[in-house]
């Protein structure tokens, strides 16, 4: 677990500081930006950070260890993924409760993040007012979704997805791979990938193959991690 250095000594692992009720596990993968949530939510009279966690690792040994009422979970960890972390930790307790606080917002980011077990998705430049008071709600048991979020999976939900084959593909294309490349590498002909690579165009609704990427990437369907 990641050292927060924060004027507050941290309490054991279990023990709850006096007169505080909601325990939070914060993990981002920048030092600056965990210690600044802590700062701001140990602000709270009721709330504490009791940990913070730097990759997806990290966050599943923390939340078992610390078990906390609720945990901040970033998309981007580094090298991990912070929707792995979110089913790793949902393994070892179905009923905790984690609320994504990224700086992604593609309908695909939400959707996965939000089918792993997260109960809430917020941006990081929402206030710490709306941070505080939505962690309060997930923690009553309130799972409201901001508007703006709403939007994006009712538009993802009008889209059609890509098939697991297409996926292979489009990240390719993002690698910047020529279509023989693409053959040779997953064992199929050059005729098959400019099928997929013109279904991906279709379903992305973009001009060409290089604004299928760009579209991917804005939508979260695929990373540059």
């Amino acid at each position: 677990m990641s050292d927060r250095h924060l004027p507050m000594p941290s309490p054991a692992p279990g023990e709850v500081m006096s007169g505080r009720s909601i325990r939070v596990l914060c993990v981002d993968d920048h030092r600056l930006v965990r210690d600044g949530i802590a700062l701001m939510v140990d602000r709270e009279p009721d709330m504490e950070v009791v940990g913070c966690a730097a990759s997806a690792r990290e966050a599943v040994s923390a939340f078992s260890r610390l078990r906390p009422d609720v945990t901040l979970m970033d998309l981007q960890l580094g090298t991990s993924s912070g929707v792995d972390a979110i089913r790793a930790i949902h393994r070892i307790d179905p009923a905790g409760k984690i609320i994504v606080l990224t700086m992604y917002d593609g309908d695909e980011d939400i959707f996965r993040a939000l089918e792993a077990g997260a109960a809430n998705y917020l941006s990081k430049d929402l206030l710490i007012d709306d941070l505080i008071q939505t962690m309060r709600a997930v923690i009553a048991g309130k799972h409201s979704i901001r508007p703006e979020v709403k939007a994006k999976l009712e538009a993802r939900a009008a889209c059609k997805p890509l098939t697991p084959r297409e996926l292979e593909v489009i990240k390719m294309l993002a690698k910047r791979m020529r279509n023989k490349d693409i053959a040779r590498t997953l064992g199929i002909s050059e005729e098959t990938v400019q099928v997929h690579v013109r279904n991906i165009v279709t379903k992305l609704n973009a001009r060409d193959r290089t604004t299928a990427v760009d579209v991917a990437l804005h939508r979260g369907i695929i990373h540059r991690w």
